[in-house]
Formats: structure tokens, C-alpha cells, sequence
């Protein structure tokens, strides 16, 4: 299915996505040899529109490589679209399997505070199942 514009990963320029990666390893190098980070921190901020801190630049290797840590800093604010239908739901948890981009477009489209992404189920049920949820006030 072609998904809106909108809900798409946005294309980043090769030289880009090295430039800025060249920048994260940068600044971990910075705060590795014992050296000041805040001002290599905020130019990269005013380059990306970003609020991260040092924590974001030391913790993302548990868990992603440094492209995809480059890629998640270049992504405008997540699409949140108030009409997304079932259908589109359904392609997006199709590519949140293989693309953590799309996992964050079906969080900020959708009342369920935590999707998962389930093996046992195909992505029409784990649509159905975000889409059941209701929220309850306490």
C-alpha cells in the first residue's frame, strides 16, 4: 500500500547522514578523552532542531548503530495525521518490523500508550488490538 506523504520516512541526503554521524562520534570522542561537550552538543542541536543532551549521545549504542542514531536526529517531528485509517495503520506496523521509524509514526498516531509489535501476530491483529484499546481515567 502507498502510504501519505506525511507518514513517510523523509529522504536523507547520503553526505548528510555522514556529516552527522561524523558529529555524534565527534562529540562521544569529546566526552571520552575527557574534554568539554556543551558547545558541540548545542551546534549540532541548531544544526539537526534537536534538544538532545550527553546522555542521548552515550546511550544509543546499547541499543542502535550510529546511522540509525543519525537518522532518528534528522527526522522532523513525528506526522501525527487525525484520519489515518485501518488500512494505513496496517502498512505502517508492516515497516515498524524492519524500520524503527515507522514504529514511532504508529505511537504518535494511536491512543494505545504502548504498541507492540508481536511475532505471534499478524499486523491486521496487532491493528485491531491498538485500535480496541481505551483509555480509562483513574
Amino acid at each position: 500500500m502507498e502510504l501519505r506523504a506525511e507518514l513517510c520516512e523523509p529522504e536523507i541526503a547520503a553526505e548528510r547522514l555522514a556529516e552527522v554521524c561524523a558529529a555524534i562520534e565527534r562529540i562521544e570522542e569529546l566526552h571520552w578523552r575527557g574534554e568539554p561537550t556543551a558547545d558541540a552538543i548545542a551546534a549540532f542541536n541548531a544544526d539537526t532542531g534537536g534538544e538532545l543532551g550527553l546522555h542521548d549521545f552515550l546511550g544509543y549504542s546499547g541499543s542502535v548503530s550510529v546511522e540509525e542514531f543519525a537518522r532518528a536526529a534528522l527526522w522532523p517531528a513525528w506526522p501525527k495525521v487525525p484520519d489515518i485509517t485501518r488500512d494505513e495503520l496496517i502498512e505502517i506496523v508492516q515497516r515498524a518490523l524492519t524500520n524503527p521509524f515507522y514504529l514511532h509514526v504508529l505511537e504518535v498516531n494511536v491512543t494505545h500508550p504502548a504498541p507492540v509489535l508481536r511475532d505471534d501476530a499478524t499486523p491486521e491483529e496487532i491493528v485491531d488490538e491498538i485500535l480496541s484499546y481505551r483509555p480509562f481515567a483513574l
